[in-house]
């Protein structure tokens, strides 16, 4: 296998995924139309989008062996994922994702049980090889302190560090000094910023105020309405491609994994941005999570179409 470009470090999880006509109300129950299990967590939603787009990437998790974790490593390995850098703990269960999708507008409701991606030490962070590596991706359903202390090794090794803070949890805003790219949804960027005034509302404005605590730049998507991002440069949006929404959950580890396969194969923003677009779409188009995931062959013609 090659050696890897890009690093995630993330969770594992078994995804148990419910559609239901809409998501219900608090004390409702509904009556279900399908039910099905598969790989998720971000970590490894993440590294899979970016390997089926022709990424070299790598996993660096925790995955417990118990309930048939050592099956989820191996589907990793099936989706050119390097696994290398997965511990396997024989005593301990892997995380667990519960979901909800509503048929009448794709939107879900997600419940995570950490299992053994609670328990990532930082002795298996300081194991990491960083050696040419060009991105350090993570996201927030590991403890934050191992997160902490890969970024803050990946600066000095050189490597550029992507956060994808989601989902938002207090006290990670000590991570955005050590980010190079913030990756957020609008419900996550409100949760960062905070003023007196009861929060930011505008895209372009959150996305600025959450430049000024350290990311070298931002992203900000906004579903439907699209991207927002900002950089030293300034600021730009990216219009949403039309798309029928079929399932939306996974979409935004698409986008992240699609983007930092774009950066890191040394694309310009504009490009980067419209070929993370571009999946993402295509994800949401399909029932699923990885199974929507595209590959390079897919994305790429659609590059060239009018939106």
């Amino acid at each position: 296998m090659p050696a890897p470009e890009i690093l995630v470090l993330g969770s594992v999880n078994r995804d148990l995924i419910v559609h239901a006509p809409r998501l219900p109300l608090p004390g409702e129950t509904l009556r279900g139309q399908r039910f099905g299990s598969c790989l998720g967590g971000k970590g490894a939603n993440q590294a899979v989008a970016a390997a089926r787009l022709g990424a070299k990437v790598a996993l660096a998790a925790r995955v417990g062996r118990l309930e048939n974790g050592a099956a989820m490593v191996e589907q990793l390995k099936g989706e050119g994922v390097d696994t290398r850098a997965v511990a396997q703990p024989a005593d301990e269960v892997p995380g667990v994702a519960l979901i909800v999708v509503g048929a009448e507008d794709a939107e879900n409701q997600i419940v995570t049980v950490a299992g053994s991606n609670g328990t990532l030490p930082l002795d298996q962070v300081e194991a990491l090889e960083l050696a040419g590596l060009r991105w350090l991706v993570a996201q927030q359903e590991l403890p934050l302190a191992s997160v902490a202390r890969a970024f803050a090794r990946a600066h000095a090794a050189g490597v550029k560090t992507l956060l994808n803070a989601a989902p938002y949890r207090p006290g990670c805003e000590s991570l955005l000094p050590l980010v190079d790219l913030l990756v957020v949804n609008a419900l996550e960027a409100r949760a960062l910023v905070t003023t007196p005034g009861g929060g930011v509302a505008e895209p372009e404005a959150l996305a600025l105020a959450l430049r000024a605590k350290g990311p070298s730049a931002v992203l900000v998507s906004l579903g439907a309405e699209g991207l927002c991002w900002v950089d030293a440069e300034g600021t730009r949006r990216v219009p949403a491609r039309r798309v029928k929404a079929v399932d939306t959950v996974g979409a935004g580890d698409t986008l992240v994994g699609a983007l930092v396969t774009a950066l890191a194969e040394g694309r310009p923003v504009a490009q980067a941005l419209a070929f993370a677009q571009a999946a993402a779409a295509l994800a949401v188009s399909r029932p699923g999570v990885q199974d929507a995931m595209p590959r390079r062959d897919e994305v790429e013609p659609l590059l060239g179409e009018p939106n």
